[in-house]
């Protein structure tokens, strides 16, 4: 037996993962792992299959990507998410242009191109976008002072994350932590 991967875009967190592991074991499909935007299965799903499951991921707000391109898209985002969000930028060691060339094992000119047209927008621009985000969230958590959420995502200085803030959201972030909710996007909608 053959292991197949599937591709599925708008995986962002831990909890896309088990609702897309959900999805794909109501299929029948036995699953031998889930990670942000692919799943591979113990074995290969026939014609039929495969659009069940795309028709299932589809209702739970995730999309099946047949397409090599997309799916060089959604790894690159993945990569991107999973570095901002979930890991430690100021432990970074390289820039992303590197971390994207190495984990991908693609020239990054190539990825920024294919990025640029698949998206409308560079991977700078998307990243600058995520980092955004992850401040916000810290923001509101309220546990860590803006100059510590500056040193945590990788910024060279306060003024320079209140600057991009500003720019991205119109606000600075202490005008931004006084709106409170209803500020923050959904990280598939970025």
């Amino acid at each position: 037996m053959e292991n197949t991967t599937l591709h599925i875009k708008n995986m962002v967190c831990p909890r896309c993962i088990k609702a897309v592991r959900q999805v794909l074991e109501q299929q029948g499909l036995d699953v031998a792992d889930v990670g942000l935007g692919k799943a591979m299965l113990k074995s290969k799903p026939d014609g039929p299959q495969t659009e069940a499951i795309a028709k299932a991921l589809e209702a739970e707000g995730f999309l099946l990507l047949d397409d090599r391109r997309h799916q060089l898209v959604e790894s690159i985002k993945n990569i991107v998410v999973e570095t901002v969000h979930y890991g430690e930028l100021d432990e970074l060691n390289e820039n992303f242009s590197t971390l994207l060339a190495q984990r991908l094992q693609k020239d990054y000119h190539q990825l920024s191109k294919l990025f640029s047209e698949v998206e409308n927008t560079t991977i700078e621009q998307y990243i600058i976008h995520q980092k955004i985000e992850r401040v916000k969230e810290l923001l509101l958590y309220g546990e860590l002072t803006l100059s510590e959420i500056s040193y945590k995502l990788g910024y060279s200085s306060v003024a320079h994350l209140s600057g991009q803030f500003k720019k991205v959201t119109g606000l600075t972030p202490s005008q931004f932590k006084q709106l409170k909710e209803g500020m923050r996007k959904p990280l598939d909608k970025i």
